[in-house]
C-alpha cells in the first residue's frame, strides 16, 4: 500500500530513502518499488542522489479528519458513510455498486478516476489529487418523475458551497455544467438506480477542477478552468468538499419535499446564457432561439424566431451559444 509513503511525500520536502525505510518499517528497496508505483499513478517525482524523493509542490490528499472537521453537525449525521479511496475506475460506479448496501447519504471520494464519465458518454480527465471527484447516494421515494429538475438544483447548492469558500462568478450551463467567465469549471452526472415509480436511489456524481496539471490538460477537449486560476492559490480539497456538502445535503433534502421550484429564481440569477442566442442539439435536429431560463420543473425554455416560448427538458440535448 502507498499511502503512508504518499502521506510523507506529500509536504513536497525531500526524504531520503533511509529515512522513509525507517519511517514505515520496511526496506529501502521495498520504498524504492512503492515510488514507481506512485509514478505508475501520473505523479512526479524527483529522485536526486544523497537527498532522497520528493513530489514538486507537494500534494493535497484528501484528509477524513479534516473533513469531519469541517462538515456542519446536522449535515454530518445525514451522511451514512465516507469512502476516501486513492485510485480506482470511478466514484459513480463504486456508488451504483453498492447503492443498497451502504445506502442513503453515502459519500463515496477518491484521488484519481481511470474511468471518469462525464454526460453524453464523455470521458472526465482525472489526474491524481489535482481535482475533486466525489459521488453521493441520495433516496426519493416518488419516482423518476419526481426528479425533473435534480442536476439543476445541485448545480445551485454546488454554486452555494463555491461561494462559501470565497469563489465568486461561478455560473449555470443547462442542464449539468458549471461555467467561469464561459469555460467549463465542473460537471455534474446523475444515474438512478431502483423503482422508477416509486423508491429510487440517484447517485450524483460531480467532478470539479481544482488544480489542473498541465501534463493533463491536453486531453480536454473544450474551454476549461481551475479554481487554481480563479483564486490565484487552489483550496484545500477537504474543506472544499465538506463545505459542498455543507450546501448540498440541504438542497437535497429541500427538493425531496418540494421539487426544484424553489430554486427557480436562484438559478436564474446564475444562468450562464440569459436571453442569449444559442443552439439545442436534440439527436438529429437542431433549435435555434434566445435562452429565456427554465420553467419550474427544469425544463428549458428556448424563445424561437417566430417568438414562440418552447420547453426543452433533459436527454441528449446539447447547448451551444449560436
Amino acid at each position: 500500500m502507498i499511502e503512508p509513503l504518499l502521506a510523507i511525500l506529500a509536504d513536497g520536502k525531500f526524504h531520503s530513502g533511509q529515512d522513509l525505510g525507517k519511517m514505515l518499517g520496511v526496506s529501502r528497496s521495498a520504498v524504492w518499488k512503492q515510488i514507481k508505483l506512485i509514478e505508475e499513478s501520473g505523479i512526479e517525482v524527483y529522485s536526486i542522489k544523497g537527498r532522497g524523493y520528493r513530489i514538486p509542490g507537494g500534494l493535497d490528499l484528501l484528509n477524513p479528519e479534516l473533513i469531519d472537521e469541517a462538515l456542519l453537525a446536522d449535515v454530518k449525521q445525514r451522511l451514512s458513510n465516507i469512502s476516501v479511496n486513492l485510485t480506482i475506475p470511478s466514484t459513480n460506479a463504486m456508488a451504483m455498486q453498492a447503492v443498497y448496501t451502504d445506502g442513503h447519504g453515502s459519500l463515496y471520494l477518491a484521488e484519481q478516476q481511470t474511468a471518469g464519465r462525464g454526460r453524453r458518454g464523455r470521458d472526465w480527465v482525472s489526474p491524481f489529487a489535482g481535482n475533486l471527484y466525489f459521488s453521493l447516494t441520495w433516496q426519493f421515494n416518488n419516482g423518476a418523475a419526481a426528479l425533473e429538475g435534480l442536476s439543476l438544483a445541485v448545480g445551485v447548492a454546488l454554486v452555494r458551497g463555491l461561494k462559501r469558500i470565497g469563489i465568486d462568478g461561478v455560473e449555470v450551463k443547462w442542464p449539468n455544467d458549471l461555467l467561469w467567465r464561459g469555460r467549463k469549471l465542473a460537471g455534474v452526472l446523475l444515474e438512478m438506480s431502483g423503482d422508477a415509480s416509486g423508491e429510487c436511489y440517484v447517485v450524483i456524481g460531480v467532478g470539479i477542477n481544482v488544480k489542473m496539471p498541465e501534463s493533463a490538460s491536453g486531453a480536454i477537449d473544450q474551454p476549461w478552468t481551475d479554481l487554481q486560476q480563479i483564486a490565484g492559490n487552489a483550496p484545500s480539497r477537504s474543506v472544499l468538499i465538506a463545505e459542498l456538502m455543507n450546501e448540498l445535503v440541504p438542497v437535497l433534502e429541500q427538493f425531496s419535499e418540494t421539487g426544484f421550484a424553489p430554486f427557480v429564481d436562484e438559478w436564474q440569477r446564475v444562468n450562464a446564457h440569459s436571453d442569449q442566442a444559442i443552439s439545442l442539439q436534440i439527436g438529429p435536429r437542431q433549435e435555434l432561439g434566445v435562452c429565456r431560463g427554465v420553467d419550474k420543473s427544469g425544463a428549458l425554455l428556448l424563445e424561437g424566431t417566430d417568438g414562440e416560448l418552447q420547453s426543452y427538458h433533459g436527454g441528449e440535448v446539447s447547448v451551444r451559444l449560436a
